[in-house]
C-alpha cells in the first residue's frame, strides 16, 4: 500500500508543480487524494541498514515533489479555507512521515507554521464540516512535538500567537485541552528566553473571568499549570516568577504584578504543591501597607492552611502573622481572616494549639467594634460548632450566644438563625445518646427568650418568639419527653426576666385561644342573634385576635376572609386544636393534612399555618405536664436544682393553662403526699389550677389547713389561695377563721396567722366582717403600736439596709394584714376604722422612732423599714380610700422619695411606678418621681427618669383616648395635672425664701422637681414624636399655672404667695421650653383644682384676681432658668450609668466609650442632702400641726372682670362606693376633705383663657356635684347633657369619676362597686337633702343610663359675655 500511495503522492506533486494557475476544484481534488494517500503511509523507522537507507531515500524522493509544490506553488498562502485545510493536512502528514527530519527547508518553515496556526483559529467553529479534520491536524502536531521547531527558527511571535489562539478557541465541550496542553508544555520545556512571556500568557488566562460560559481558557491554563507542576524544571521556573512578584514586584515590567494574589489563588487550586516553596514570602504580604494586598494575602494563606500538608506546623511564623490579621485595623481584612478560620478549623479540628488559637481569635472578633465583623464571627463560630458539637469551646459558645443581645439588629438576626440550627443539632445528638444535656447549649434558648425585650425589631416581638419556641427550637421529630428534659434544664438557668418573657408568651397564647373560642362560639349562634350586632362583636374580636400576630393588619384582613368561608372543615379543625391539650393528637395530623390540601401557593397559606400553630398546644401540653410529674415523682436522689426548676416550670405552665392538669390529680396528690422539697410549689400549683382539678376535699384540706396554721408565710399564702381555688364551703372558711383568731390571740406563729387572716379577708369577707373591728384593734394595739415584741430577738446589721429586726418585721406583717382587711372588707366598721389606720400610718411616716424597739440594736434600719411599709400601705389603700387621704398624709407619703435610706427611696419609687403602670394608683402620686430628681445616685436617677417617661407616655395616650367620651376641657386625666399637687407640696418646703430675694440659687434648688416635670412634658421623644400630645401638655400646664395664680391655699393662707411664685416661675420655664410655639389663646376653658388644697380668694373684689401679682422680673426668672438648665442634663441625653448599662452588644467593644453621666444634673444643695426636705418638714409637722379648715362645697366668689372661680368636690373611686352605700355616714360626707375636692377655674380673656362653646358644660363628677350650697347660690345657667361612653365596660364607674386623678383603676374585685340602681336613684337626692338645695333640671341631669351630669348652676358665674368658639382637636 505504501508503494502505491507514494507513487500517487509523487504524481500529484508533479501535476501541481506543472500547473501554474490551478483552479479550486483541481486543487481540492488533487490535495484530497494526496491527503488520503499520505494518511496510509506509515512513519518510517530510523534506517539502520543500507536497504533501509535506500528505502528512506526512495520515500523522500517520492514525497519531495508534493513538498515542493506546497511551498513553491503558493498553496501556503491560498485564500480558500478548504484548500488551506487540505494543504495543512498534507503538511502534518509530511512532518509525521519524515520525522525527525523536517520535510521543508528552514526558509519555508515559518510559512508552514503560519498556515497551521491559522488553521487553529477555525477550531472555534464546532459546527463546521471541517472541524474533525482540523482536530486531526491539532492532534498530529501534538504527537509530533514539531511545534518546538518554531523556537529553533526564532519564531517566538508565532508561538505566542498560537498560545493566544488556543486560549481563545478552546471550548468546554472540546476534547482538545489535552492536545493543546501537550503542545504548550513541549514548547515551555524547550523555551528559555521566551519562558516568561509564554508563562504570562498562561497566567493571564488563568485569572481571566470569562462571562461566556462556553469559554474555558482558565481550565486550559490550569491544565498547563498542573502539567508544569509535574516537571521539576518548569515547577522551579513558575515558583521563581511568583517569588519575584512578591519581593520585587515594582521592578517587574509585567502587568501581572498587580494580580499576583489571584495567580497564587488559582495556582493553589490547580497545583497547591507548587506553592510550598513560596510560602515564606507571604509573610511580607500579610503585613503590607495596602489593605487589598493584605486581604489577598490572608485569603491565600487561609487556603494554604486548609491543605493537608501540615503548612501550619512547617511555617509557624506565617501562622503567627496570620493570627495578627484577626485584629487588623481594616474591617475587610478581619472579615477575610474570619472566613479563613472556618476552613482552617474544618480541615484541622484536632491540631491542638493552633486550633485553640484560631478559636480564641474568633472569640475576640465576637466583641469587635464593627457589626459586620461581629456578624461574620457569629456565622463562623456557629459553623464550627455544627461541625463537631463535642469539641465546642464553652467559652466561645457563650460569647456567640451573647451576640443575641448585640446592639445591631442584623447581628442579632444572624445570631438567632445560626444558633437555632446549632441547638437543633445539639438536641439530635442528645436524643441519639452521643451527647448529654449541657448547660452551655441550654443557654441558647435562654438568650433567645431575652430577645422579647428588644423593642427595635418587629421580628423579636413576643408573637414571633412564640413561633420560634413552638416550631423552630426543637427538631420536628423530637419526642415530648426529650423536649421536656431540655425545658427543665433550661428553666434551671432562667432568671426573672426569662421567666417573665416566657410567661408573657404563654399569657398571650392563652388570651388568643380564649378569643378564638369566643369567636367560634359566636359564629355558631349567628342565626340566633341579630346579624348586625353579631358582626360588630366579631369585628371587635378580630381586632383583638389580630394583635397576637406579627402583622396585625394583614391578620385582620385574613380573619375577615376566613369568616366568609362556608366550608366548616376549617372551623371544626380549629375547635379540635383548641380543645386538645396533648402534643401529638389527631388534630395535629388533621392540621398537616389540611395545610397540604390548601397548598403553599395559596395566598392565605401562611396565615392559616400561623393560625393553626397558635391554636395548638405546641409549646407545652398535658404530656409535658405528665413528664414533669413523672420526673418529680421518681427523682428521689436527683438534682435538687433541677427539681426546683421542674416545679417552677410546672407552675409556669399551669398558671396559664390550668386545664393541662386535668386527669393528673391522682398522680399530683401522690406526689404531694411524699413531702417533697418542692411541696411549696405544688401548693402554689393548686392555687393556680385548683378550679380545674377534681380533688377529694377531705383528702387535701387537712394539709392545707395545717399549712395555714403552722407553715411559713409564703406557704400560707398559697395554701389559702388553694383553699379558695378548690371552692370549699363557707363553713370551712368559718371554722378555719375561728382557729386563726384563736392562734392570733394565743400568739402562736403570728406571722403566718396574719398572712392567713389576710387571705380570709380576701376570699371570705362574710366570715370576717363580724369581727373586723376587733381584729383591727388587736393588730393595731398589740402588734403595730407595741414598742417591744416578744419575738424581737433577732436583729440584723444596720449596714444591711434590706433587712430589719423580727419585731419590726412583725409590725410590717400586721400592717399588711390591715391593708388587706381595709381593701377587701365592706361595711361601716371598715369605713370607721380606715381613719384610724391612716392616722397610724401618718404617725409611722412622721414618728417612726415610736414604732421600734431600741433593744433590737438596728433602730435606723427598723425606722427606715417602718417608713417604707407605711408609705407602701398608703399607696395600696389609695386605690380604694383615696378620699380619706388628707393633704398632709399625701405629702408625707411622697416625700419618702427623698428619704435618707437609698433602699427606702428606690423601693418606694419602684412600688409607685408598678401601681401607676397597673392603673391602681391615683396619678397625683407620680409627684414622687419629680421629688426624687435630686437623688445623688446615678442608678436611681436613671430609673426615676425611666419611670417618669413611662408615666407620661402611657397616661398621655390613655387620657387622649378618654377625652372623646369625657367632658371637653377637663384635664384631670392628663399627666400635667400632677403639677397641681406638686406645687402645693413644694410651697411647704422649709427652704422656701420667706421673702422675695434676688439670689436665684434657692429658687433653682427649690424648683428642680418642677423643672424636671416640665422638661419631661415637652419632650417629644417620650411620646414617640406625637407633637399634638406635647402641644396639649403645654396648654394644660399654662392653664394650671394661671388657675393657681387666681386661688389661694386652702389650708394656710400664708402659703398663697409661695404658690403664686411657683406658678410664675413655672410659666416662665414653660415659655422658655416652648419658645412661643403654641398660642395661649388655645388654652382650655376650665380647670378643676382640688378644694382640699386650693380655694377661691375669700376677699371680694380683689383686684389681684383681675391681674395676678408678679413677684419677679424677667431678668431674675431668666437667671433662675439658666441655673436650672446648667445643673440639669436634658432628658434626651440621659443615659444609664456605665456600670449598669444593659449588656446589649456593648460588652467588650473597646471602641465604644462609656461615660458616667449625671442624668439630671444634680443640684448642689439638694443632692448633697436628698432627705432634707422630707425630714425637716416632718419634724416641723411634729411641732406644729395646722388645722385644716373645712371648705364647704359650692362656695363661690362673686364675679369679677377676670373670670370666675368656683369650688367643686369631685370624688374618687372609693367615694363612689361611699355615696352609693346605704351605710354612708353623713359626717364623713360633710367634713372629709381630700385631694378629690376640686376648684373649678374658667379662664378669662384678660388672661388669654378663651372659653369654648362647651365651656358651660360641667365636668362629669360625683353625684355630690349635682347640688350646691344654698347659701352661695348665684343665678344658674343651664347646661346641656353630655353623653359619655363606657370605656371600661362598667356603667358604675362612669357615673362617679375621680376628678383629682381621673384614671380608671384596675380593680379586680367586682363587689367593690355598688349597684347602678342605688347610685341612680338615691345619691343626688341624699346630697341635695343634706345641702338644702332643690333638685331640679338646672342643678342635675340624670340621663337614662344613670349618668349624673352636673351643671354649673350655682357653682360657676360666667362673666365672659363674648365667648370665643374653639374647635378641639379630636384624638
Amino acid at each position: 500500500m505504501d508503494e502505491s500511495s507514494l507513487q500517487l503522492v509523487s504524481e500529484i506533486g508533479r501535476h501541481l508543480a506543472h500547473r501554474t494557475r490551478p483552479n479550486k476544484d483541481f486543487l481540492v481534488k488533487s490535495l484530497g487524494k494526496a491527503a488520503n494517500a499520505l494518511a496510509l503511509i506509515k512513519q518510517s523507522p530510523q534506517p539502520r541498514t543500507a536497504k533501509e537507507v535506500q528505502a528512506a531515500k526512495k520515500q523522500e524522493d517520492a514525497l519531495k515533489p508534493l513538498a515542493n509544490a506546497v511551498v513553491c506553488g503558493g498553496l501556503l498562502q491560498h485564500a480558500d479555507k478548504e484548500v488551506r485545510l487540505l494543504v495543512a493536512m498534507c503538511v502534518t502528514d509530511l512532518f509525521r512521515i519524515m520525522a525527525p527530519v523536517p520535510p521543508f527547508e528552514d526558509k519555508h518553515l515559518r510559512d508552514v507554521f503560519k498556515l497551521i496556526i491559522s488553521l487553529f483559529e477555525d477550531l472555534a467553529d464546532t459546527a463546521s464540516p471541517f472541524f474533525s479534520k482540523r482536530v486531526k491536524v491539532l492532534e498530529t502536531m501534538a504527537q509530533l512535538k514539531c511545534c518546538v521547531i518554531m523556537l529553533e527558527i526564532d519564531c517566538i511571535d508565532l508561538v505566542l500567537e498560537m498560545f493566544n489562539i488556543f486560549f481563545s478557541v478552546v471550548r468546554d465541550e472540546h476534547l482538545l485541552i489535552s492536545a493543546m496542553t501537550s503542545i504548550m508544555i513541549n514548547i515551555l520545556n524547550e523555551s528559555e528566553e521566551a519562558f516568561q512571556q509564554l508563562l504570562e500568557v498562561i497566567l493571564q488566562n488563568l485569572i481571566r473571568q470569562n462571562k461566556d460560559a462556553i469559554f474555558t481558557a482558565d481550565k486550559l491554563a490550569a491544565s498547563v499549570i498542573k502539567a508544569c507542576a509535574q516537571e521539576d524544571e518548569l515547577n522551579s521556573l513558575v515558583c521563581g516568577f511568583l517569588t519575584t512578584c512578591i519581593h520585587d514586584r515594582d521592578a517587574m515590567g509585567s502587568e501581572l504584578k498587580e494580580y499576583y494574589n489571584e495567580i497564587f489563588s488559582k495556582v493553589f487550586q490547580c497545583a497547591p504543591e507548587m506553592l510550598l516553596d513560596v510560602i515564606p514570602s507571604l509573610i511580607k504580604e500579610l503585613s503590607a501597607d495596602e489593605v487589598d494586598v493584605r486581604i489577598k494575602a490572608v485569603n491565600l494563606v487561609g487556603m494554604l492552611f486548609a491543605l493537608q500538608h501540615h503548612v501550619v506546623q512547617k511555617y509557624h511564623e506565617l501562622f503567627v502573622e496570620f493570627l495578627k490579621r484577626f485584629s487588623d485595623k481594616s474591617v475587610d481584612v478581619r472579615i477575610s481572616a474570619l472566613q479563613c478560620a472556618k476552613a482552617f478549623y474544618l480541615a484541622n479540628p484536632y491540631d491542638g494549639t493552633e486550633s485553640r488559637e484560631i478559636m480564641t481569635s474568633v472569640g475576640d472578633r465576637l466583641l469587635d467594634s464593627d457589626d459586620q465583623v461581629r456578624k461574620q464571627a457569629v456565622l463562623v463560630a456557629c459553623d464550627i460548632f455544627s461541625s463537631n458539637l463535642k469539641l465546642v469551646s464553652s467559652k466561645l459558645l457563650s460569647q456567640a450566644t451573647e451576640r443575641l443581645r448585640d446592639i445591631k439588629i442584623t447581628v442579632r438576626k444572624s445570631a438567632l438563625q445560626k444558633l437555632i440550627k446549632v441547638y437543633r443539632d445539639y438536641c439530635k445528638k442528645c436524643y441519639e445518646g452521643s451527647m448529654t444535656i449541657s448547660d452551655h447549649f441550654e443557654e441558647i434558648p435562654c438568650k433567645i427568650m431575652m430577645l422579647c425585650y428588644d423593642k427595635d425589631c418587629k421580628e423579636f416581638r413576643f408573637q414571633n418568639i412564640e413561633f420560634v419556641l413552638a416550631n423552630d427550637l426543637f427538631p420536628e421529630d423530637l419526642s415530648v419527653e426529650e423536649r421536656t428534659n431540655h425545658w427543665m434544664h433550661m428553666f434551671s438557668l432562667f432568671s426573672f426576666p426569662h421567666e417573665k418573657a416566657l410567661d408573657t408568651i404563654l399569657t398571650q397564647k392563652r388570651r388568643f385561644q380564649n378569643e378564638m373560642k369566643s369567636y367560634l362560639a359566636m359564629r355558631k349562634k349567628l342565626k340566633e342573634i341579630c346579624p348586625e350586632e353579631t358582626q360588630k362583636k366579631i369585628e371587635i374580636m378580630f381586632t383583638k385576635i389580630a394583635a397576637f400576630f406579627p402583622d396585625s393588619h394583614k391578620a385582620e384582613e385574613c380573619l375577615h376572609k376566613l369568616n366568609q368561608i362556608k366550608d366548616n372543615s376549617v372551623f371544626k379543625l380549629l375547635e379540635k386544636l383548641l380543645e386538645e391539650q396533648a402534643f401529638t393528637t389527631i388534630g395535629q395530623t388533621m392540621k398537616d393534612k389540611h395545610l397540604v390540601m390548601i397548598g403553599d401557593s395559596n395566598p392565605n397559606y401562611e396565615f392559616l399555618r400561623l393560625l393553626f400553630s397558635k391554636c395548638s398546644s405546641n409549646i407545652f401540653s398535658s404530656e409535658h405536664v405528665k413528664c414533669i410529674l413523672d420526673y418529680l415523682s421518681n427523682n428521689e436522689n436527683g438534682n435538687k436544682d433541677l427539681e426546683d426548676s421542674s416545679a417552677n416550670l410546672l407552675l409556669a405552665i399551669v398558671r396559664n393553662f390550668p386545664s393541662m392538669l386535668k386527669g393528673l390529680e391522682k398522680q399530683f396528690q401522690k406526689l404531694l403526699e411524699q413531702k417533697s422539697p418542692v411541696n411549696d410549689k405544688l401548693i402554689e400549683v393548686i392555687a393556680k389550677a385548683g378550679s380545674h382539678m377534681s380533688f377529694n376535699h377531705s383528702d387535701i384540706y387537712p394539709l392545707l389547713k395545717r399549712i395555714c396554721l403552722d407553715g411559713t408565710r409564703r406557704q400560707a399564702k398559697f395554701a389559702g389561695s388553694a383553699i379558695a381555688a378548690l371552692s370549699f364551703e363557707q363553713s370551712v372558711f368559718r371554722k378555719l377563721y375561728e382557729e386563726l383568731v384563736d392562734s392570733l390571740y394565743s400568739k402562736r406563729n403570728v406571722p403566718t396567722i396574719l398572712q392567713s387572716l389576710g387571705f380570709i379577708a380576701q376570699y371570705s369577707v362574710s366570715n370576717f366582717e363580724t369581727q373586723v373591728e376587733e381584729i383591727t384593734s388587736y393588730i393595731c394595739q398589740k402588734i403595730i403600736q407595741m414598742e417591744h415584741l416578744d419575738d424581737g430577738h433577732y436583729a440584723t446589721s444596720f449596714h444591711d439596709t434590706s433587712q430589719c429586726s423580727e419585731s419590726c418585721r412583725l409590725k410590717i406583717y400586721g400592717l399588711k394584714t390591715l391593708v388587706k382587711i381595709s381593701l377587701h372588707c365592706e361595711g361601716s366598721h371598715v369605713k370607721h376604722n380606715i381613719n384610724g389606720v391612716l392616722d397610724i400610718l401618718s404617725r409611722m411616716l412622721r414618728e417612726s422612732d415610736n414604732f421600734i424597739s431600741i433593744a433590737t440594736g438596728s433602730c435606723e434600719s427598723d425606722k427606715a423599714h417602718i417608713r417604707l411599709a407605711a408609705a407602701k400601705a398608703i399607696l395600696r389603700l389609695a386605690r380604694k380610700w383615696d378620699l380619706h387621704i388628707t393633704p398632709d398624709i399625701f405629702r408625707f407619703t411622697i416625700l419618702i422619695a427623698k428619704d435618707s435610706s437609698f433602699f427606702v427611696r428606690s423601693t418606694f419609687l419602684s412600688k409607685t411606678q408598678k401601681l401607676l403602670k397597673e392603673h391602681k394608683l391615683p396619678i397625683r402620686f407620680a409627684c414622687a418621681f419629680a421629688l426624687a430628681v435630686t437623688d445623688g445616685t446615678d442608678d436611681l436617677q436613671y430609673q426615676n427618669y425611666k419611670y417618669m417617661r413611662e408615666f407620661i407616655k402611657d397616661y398621655s395616650i390613655l387620657a387622649r383616648r378618654r377625652q372623646t367620651s369625657a367632658v371637653q376641657g377637663v384635664i384631670i386625666d392628663y399627666p400635667a395635672y400632677i403639677l397641681v399637687f406638686l406645687i402645693h407640696v413644694l410651697a411647704r418646703n422649709n427652704d422656701f425664701p420667706f421673702e422675695v430675694c434676688q439670689d436665684e440659687k434657692p429658687y433653682a434648688d427649690l424648683c428642680s422637681p418642677l423643672f424636671f416635670i416640665l422638661q419631661a412634658l415637652v419632650d417629644i421623644s417620650i411620646v414617640e414624636g406625637a407633637q399634638d400630645i406635647v402641644n396639649d401638655a403645654v396648654l394644660h400646664v399654662i392653664s394650671i399655672f394661671r388657675a393657681i395664680r387666681k386661688v389661694e391655699d386652702a389650708i394656710d393662707a400664708q402659703i398663697t404667695p409661695k404658690l403664686h411664685m411657683l406658678a410664675e416661675i413655672g410659666i416662665f420655664i414653660l415659655n422658655e421650653f416652648n419658645h412661643g410655639g403654641i398660642s395661649v389663646l388655645q388654652t382650655p376653658g376650665q380647670i378643676l383644682l382640688p378644694s382640699s388644697l386650693y380655694r377661691v380668694s375669700l376677699i371680694k373684689n380683689d383686684t389681684s384676681s383681675k391681674c395676678p401679682k408678679s413677684f419677679f422680673d424677667e431678668k431674675f426668672l431668666s437667671r433662675v432658668f439658666h441655673a436650672l438648665k446648667e445643673s440639669t442634663v436634658p432628658h434626651g441625653y440621659a443615659q444609664k450609668p456605665a456600670k449598669t448599662l444593659p449588656k446589649h452588644g456593648h460588652k467588650g467593644q473597646q471602641d465604644v466609650k462609656k461615660s458616667n453621666v449625671n442624668i439630671y444634673g444634680v443640684l448642689d444643695s439638694a443632692s448633697s442632702k436628698p432627705d432634707d426636705l422630707s425630714r425637716r418638714e416632718i419634724a416641723n409637722a411634729k411641732a406644729v400641726r395646722p388645722n385644716i379648715p373645712s371648705v364647704k362645697r359650692g362656695k363661690c366668689v362673686p364675679s369679677s372682670g377676670s373670670g370666675t372661680v368656683g369650688l367643686h368636690e369631685c370624688s374618687m373611686t372609693e367615694k363612689q362606693q361611699k355615696i352609693a352605700s346605704k351605710h354612708c355616714e353623713k359626717t364623713i360626707e360633710r367634713n372629709m376633705l381630700s385631694s378629690s375636692d376640686s376648684v373649678r377655674f374658667k379662664g378669662s380673656l384678660t388672661e388669654s383663657h378663651v372659653p369654648t362653646r362647651k365651656s358651660k358644660r360641667a365636668a362629669a363628677c360625683s353625684s355630690e356635684n349635682a347640688v350646691t350650697s344654698s347659701k352661695h347660690t348665684v343665678e344658674p345657667s343651664k347646661c346641656r347633657r353630655t353623653k359619655r361612653k363606657d370605656t371600661c365596660g362598667s356603667k358604675k364607674q362612669e357615673i362617679l369619676e375621680d376628678v383629682s386623678n381621673k384614671n380608671r383603676f384596675s380593680l379586680h374585685e367586682p363587689d367593690e362597686y355598688s349597684s347602678l340602681g342605688s347610685i341612680k336613684t338615691t345619691v343626688t337626692r341624699r346630697v341635695a337633702a343634706n345641702k338644702g338645695t332643690p333638685l331640679n333640671k338646672e342643678n342635675t341631669n340624670v340621663n337614662e343610663r344613670g349618668k349624673c351630669i352636673e351643671t354649673s348652676a350655682s357653682e360657676v358665674v360666667n362673666t365672659n359675655a363674648c365667648a370665643v368658639r374653639r374647635t378641639r382637636r379630636k384624638v
